[in-house]
Order: structure tokens, then C-alpha cells, then sequence
């Protein structure tokens, strides 16, 4: 799993997505006060997709199906 700081991860933040995206592997990436996670659409949808399967499997109601971007399209 790749580590960055933000910085790091700022100037270099097109080749991550990139990464993330042909990898299918998680970056995370560490700030002072926080860390997040940096995923692929398809690998964040895929997650989701579990997780509603495990929902209904479980007899829970899934929730709402979350309205993501297209992978290449931006979220505006």
C-alpha cells in the first residue's frame, strides 16, 4: 500500500489516480490532523456493491444507491 503525505500527494495527485485506478490498490494519504484513502471509482463501487449485497443478504434494506460520477467524468 503506498503512503504519502499531502503534499506529496498534491503534486503529484494525476499520477495517483492513475495509479489507484490500473493498481487497484488503496493510497492512503496522511495530513497533520487526518488521513484518507484513495480509491478507483470502479474499486469504490464494487465496495459498495458488497456491501448492499451483505445488506440484503442479512435482511436489512440497502441503502439508497449513491449517485457517483462515470469513471473519466468529473463530479463537478
Amino acid at each position: 500500500m503506498t503512503i504519502l503525505s499531502a503534499s506529496a500527494a498534491r503534486a503529484s495527485l494525476y499520477r495517483l489516480i492513475d495509479e489507484a485506478a490500473q493498481s487497484h490498490m488503496p493510497i492512503t494519504i496522511t495530513g497533520k490532523r487526518n488521513s484518507a484513502v484513495l480509491l478507483s471509482v470502479q474499486d469504490w463501487m464494487a465496495i459498495q456493491e458488497t456491501l448492499r449485497q451483505l445488506s440484503v443478504a442479512a435482511g436489512k434494506t440497502p441503502p439508497a444507491a449513491e449517485n457517483l460520477p462515470a469513471p473519466g467524468q468529473a463530479s463537478g
